[in-house]
């Protein structure tokens, strides 16, 4: 079968196919740009994803911050216990106890297990929430040793509550659920609550109801009791930790149906040790009094700069940062005999 051609005797012409500019080999030089645009595109995306995540990472960062969920070294010299009454009496007492000296036995071994709760008051200063026995135990064995292990307390920071009655809360909380706060400590922050003027609580009764409402009605209601027993007698009650449960109770009831505050107070302020004082009570509800009975006094202790003292009835014992075995027995020999000739002549 023959072409025909067209009019001029010319048969068709057959033209390759030519590829259009848009499908054209784009060279080195293209493929390298069209990399570096997708390349940027994928770092512009990713930086943004990037900047993203970090400010999640930084709220969250604030909100654990804020509600105490982070835990932050600070100097021991940065930290203030003057804000809220501690929940304890005798914090002299407790300074120098036995039971100080084995958590800082602990401390020295394991290091601080766990964390101090401080709260950031208004003009930026760190005081203390929880926490006091480990703040002093690290506070008294860097005077102790001057380690820098000792230097500084891991603490876990909140800021400080638009309701003060929290940071109360907050303090007595853990020392009442493990049941390590007598019921004259639980009255006296009570007692401190109600007289704080940035408080607002109207007296000790609402006090007693807004920190320990998580407690029995019954155990409430013993504490009301020593509320009324502490404030009756004041300081007069020398070792209020000592009072047996029913006997504050029922000498807080006695008092409230018109027994003598003040002739009990006299007699409780000479009244030598806690024996003497728990006896003093038993006789103002028996309207009884008793010859002195003797018996063993509660031991004493306290320091003498770095030394701990403990003194009971023929026992003095110093305990101190000396290698007393290493000294000569002449030196102490005169150390006791200077000791005991300046008892001498106190007593005399």
């Amino acid at each position: 079968m023959s072409n025909k051609g067209n009019r001029f005797g010319i048969g068709p012409v057959e033209i390759a196919d030519i590829p259009s500019r848009r499908a054209r080999d784009p060279g080195p030089m293209g493929v390298a740009v069209r990399e570096a645009a997708t390349s940027a595109q994928d770092a512009s995306e990713a930086l943004v994803e990037q900047r993203r995540q970090n400010a999640a990472d930084a709220r969250a960062w604030r909100e654990a911050h804020g509600e105490g969920r982070v835990l932050v070294p600070l100097a021991l010299d940065q930290i203030d216990t003057s804000d809220l009454p501690r929940d304890r009496l005798d914090l002299d007492g407790a300074a120098a106890s036995d039971e100080m000296d084995e958590l800082k036995a602990s401390i020295r071994a394991r290091g601080q297990r766990e964390p101090v709760e401080v709260f950031r008051t208004a003009d930026g200063r760190y005081e203390l929430k929880k926490g006091w026995r480990r703040l002093t135990a690290l506070r008294q064995l860097h005077a102790e040793t001057g380690d820098a292990r000792f230097a500084a307390v891991v603490a876990r920071v909140t800021m400080a509550e638009a309701d003060r009655v929290d940071l109360y809360i907050d303090m007595v909380e853990e020392n009442v659920i493990r049941q390590d706060l007598s019921f004259a400590e639980m009255a006296q922050i009570a007692i401190s609550l109600a007289r704080d003027p940035q408080a607002g609580v109207a007296d000790s009764e609402a006090a007693v109801g807004r920190l320990y409402r998580s407690l029995h009605k019954v155990k409430r209601a013993y504490i009301r009791s020593f509320v009324a027993l502490m404030q009756a007698l004041g300081d007069a009650l020398p070792f209020p930790k000592a009072v047996p449960r029913d006997l504050g109770v029922d000498v807080a009831r006695r008092l409230g149906d018109g027994l003598d505050a003040a002739a009990l107070a006299a007699r409780l302020r000479v009244a030598p040790d806690a024996e003497a004082q728990n006896r003093i009570l038993r006789e103002a509800l028996t309207g009884e009094r008793t010859a002195p009975v003797a018996g063993p006094r509660q031991k004493l202790e306290f320091r003498v700069g770095d030394s701990k003292i403990t003194a009971r009835d023929g026992e003095c014992r110093i305990k101190a940062g000396v290698d007393f075995a290493a000294l000569d027995r002449r030196t102490l020999d005169r150390a006791v005999r200077a000791f005991l000739a300046a008892l001498s002549e106190r007593d005399g």
